[in-house]
């Protein structure tokens, strides 16, 4: 597998730096495997969501021409929030300013004053879970996503839904929790090719492949906010990582839309925020090398310096493989359990268990950092660890085997490890579990977050 180095001035940079960069170069930067299956049971068990009526669907360019003037507003004051608060964020240009008084079609605007790839699709749809039928007519997975690649798209089922249709709130935020994947953030960068990646002047992109589709979201759904000293030193562009930018971004707009009374379009934005959120508490997504030391990175550095290129070129292979495997495992665990039922399974009870809900206290801003990715980062070594164990030595620990190259063909790892080793799987399942305890844990707290804040007046407003 080619290694893909970080888009930065020429340098010698350590091994480890390279195979970070190779990590979000690979076909897929996911972090959790469909969103949908775990924030619909994490949401489930929260009355706020999981009680609340049912919202009538609405076309995001009814809701965009209805709450124009005051979307200017907020997304003016996001603007300066992030230019203040996220370390290395590339300045909006103001010529994509959403302003009322522009005219052209007032749903581009808003996507480009978002910065979003323009063609991603947003239709009003709902994600069916595994073992359901849905109530609309079928919609086929690539009216969903811009993703032509990806693997898993057509294991999944969607459903369309009418605008002015009711919807239930778990339908509504689950589906919505995925959506990011789907193509947001795509080609955005100024050296990805793109018209508008040149326009959004986000710079160009810090690491992983331009030219490889689905890595070019990377730098949006990672952060790798507690790596050592000596790391960010060596390896700078591991800094330009923005998933407090869209969390701040899109929890602000479903306040907006709850305010504005809006309900649909403040769970689906709601379920954006989430997925960024969800995507740090994957290990992979908050360390960049999990399971490798910094003395082994530079002592892997300094034999690729001389010349010998295999000890760098295995540790990298390795962890994506690895990487890959959890990914693999959840969903294919997640989906299974719908099937059949299994809705107090080790990894279904955990999403839904509240019993450390209390002691995370309010989110915060700093919560990106401080909780999410820090715990995630400190299980890395652990779960790398586990995989290694638990997972057969071919797809984890054979530097040969690229588990990305099986395409459609990939294990089934859940399956696989029901079939042939029960008490591995078991582990592995129990370790998975445990990261799902704070995904969902996670989930709440942003979700219980939003709905104070929309109910509360805005700053300025008269009391």
């Amino acid at each position: 597998m080619a290694v893909m180095a970080p888009h930065r001035p020429a340098c010698r940079l350590p091994a480890w730096a390279l195979g970070a960069a190779a990590l979000v170069a690979l076909p897929s930067a996911n972090a959790w495997t469909d969103h949908a299956l775990a924030t619909r049971q994490a949401l489930s068990v929260l009355p706020a969501a999981a009680d609340a009526a049912a919202v009538p669907a609405e076309t995001l360019q009814a809701f965009v021409e209805a709450d124009a003037a005051r979307l200017e507003k907020v997304l003016a004051a996001e603007e300066a929030w992030a230019r203040e608060h996220v370390p290395h964020y590339p300045p909006r240009p103001d010529a994509l300013a959403f302003k009322v008084a522009q005219r052209g079609d007032v749903v581009a605007r808003f996507v480009a004053a978002l910065r979003l790839n323009p063609n991603t699709p947003l239709p009003l749809f709902v994600q069916v879970m595994p073992g359901a039928r849905a109530a609309g007519a079928p919609l086929a997975w690539q009216a969903v996503t811009l993703l032509r690649a990806e693997t898993t798209m057509p294991q999944l089922h969607f459903a369309s839904v009418r605008a002015g249709e009711a919807m239930p709130v778990l339908d509504v935020v689950a589906s919505a929790s995925d959506e990011p994947d789907h193509g947001f953030d795509i080609n955005v960068w100024e050296d990805n090719g793109t018209a508008w990646g040149r326009d959004y002047a986000f710079g160009r992109q810090p690491f992983g492949n331009p030219r490889a589709e689905n890595a070019t979201q990377a730098p949006f759904h990672m952060g790798f906010f507690h790596e050592a000293g000596i790391v960010y030193r060596l390896a700078g562009f591991l800094k330009r990582t923005y998933p407090e930018y869209r969390i701040h971004l899109y929890r602000a707009l479903a306040v907006e839309a709850f305010r504005s009374g809006h309900p649909y379009w403040g769970w689906r934005f709601t379920g954006w925020a989430l997925h960024h959120v969800q995507d740090l508490t994957q290990p992979y997504h908050s360390q960049a090398l999990p399971g490798v030391n910094v003395a082994s990175m530079l002592w892997v550095n300094a034999l690729d310096q001389v010349g010998q290129h295999g000890a760098k070129n295995d540790a990298v292979q390795l962890v994506t493989n690895r990487h890959f495997a959890l990914e693999n495992f959840q969903f294919h665990a997640l989906k299974s359990d719908y099937e059949a039922g299994r809705f107090d399974s080790p990894i279904m009870a955990a999403l839904r268990d509240r019993s450390g809900d209390a002691a995370l206290g309010p989110w915060r801003d700093s919560a990106v950092r401080d909780d999410v990715g820090r715990a995630a980062a400190a299980a890395s070594i652990a779960t790398d660890a586990l995989l290694a164990a638990a997972v057969p030595a071919r797809y984890v620990s054979d530097p040969k085997f690229v588990f990305t190259e099986a395409g459609g063909s990939a294990p089934d790892l859940d399956a696989l490890l029901r079939a042939q080793s029960p008490a591995q799987r078991a582990a592995l399942e129990q370790g998975v579990a445990r990261l799902m305890r704070a995904f969902g844990a996670e989930s709440r707290r942003v979700v219980a977050s939003v709905l104070a804040e929309a109910a509360r007046p805005p700053e300025g407003a008269a009391r």
